[in-house]
């Protein structure tokens, strides 16, 4: 449980933390939000790329309005390709993952239902870095193995 205790000493302190991983809606809302309520550093995950790839194949349709909102949604995946090298899901995280689910299950959540949401969760608490979300309540549950911090939604 080393994770643990690294997570415990720079992660869930009260202190506002200076290096962050960001939820996919922050890279979607980004431009709109307080650039003070972020981190100094933000970082990524690769579970946020998987969404926001799934995203722009998501949009159906030939009308111009489903052009555009692919259009808009390839671009925020672009930036976020060009800006950031992201966190790997990897054995770490995916170890974790599986005790974040236990918890998440045990406050009477569904895990199945918040996959992608649960591996971020996972990959920011075994990097010992916070979770900084427009959705706070998308992590009931994960309290004491990843410490989430709210951002307001625009």
């Amino acid at each position: 449980m080393m994770w643990m205790t690294h997570m415990l000493a720079e992660g869930l302190t009260s202190e506002s933390p200076t290096r962050g991983l960001v939820d996919t809606n922050i890279l979607i809302l980004r431009a709109r939000i307080d650039p003070l309520e972020l981190p100094e550093e933000l970082s990524i995950s690769a579970v946020t790329l998987a969404e926001l790839s799934a995203g722009v194949h998501m949009v159906l349709g030939g009308s111009p309005e489903a052009i555009a909102e692919r259009g808009r949604r390839l671009e925020i995946l672009r930036l976020a390709e060009a800006e950031f090298d992201p966190l790997a899901f990897d054995a770490s995280a995916a170890r974790i993952y599986g005790q974040i689910s236990a918890a998440v299950q045990a406050v009477g959540r569904t895990p199945r239902r918040r996959v992608a949401d649960l591996m971020i969760a996972a990959t920011a608490a075994s990097r010992g870095i916070s979770l900084f979300t427009t959705n706070p309540n998308d992590y009931v549950g994960t309290e004491g193995l990843v410490r989430v911090v709210s951002v307001r939604r625009p």
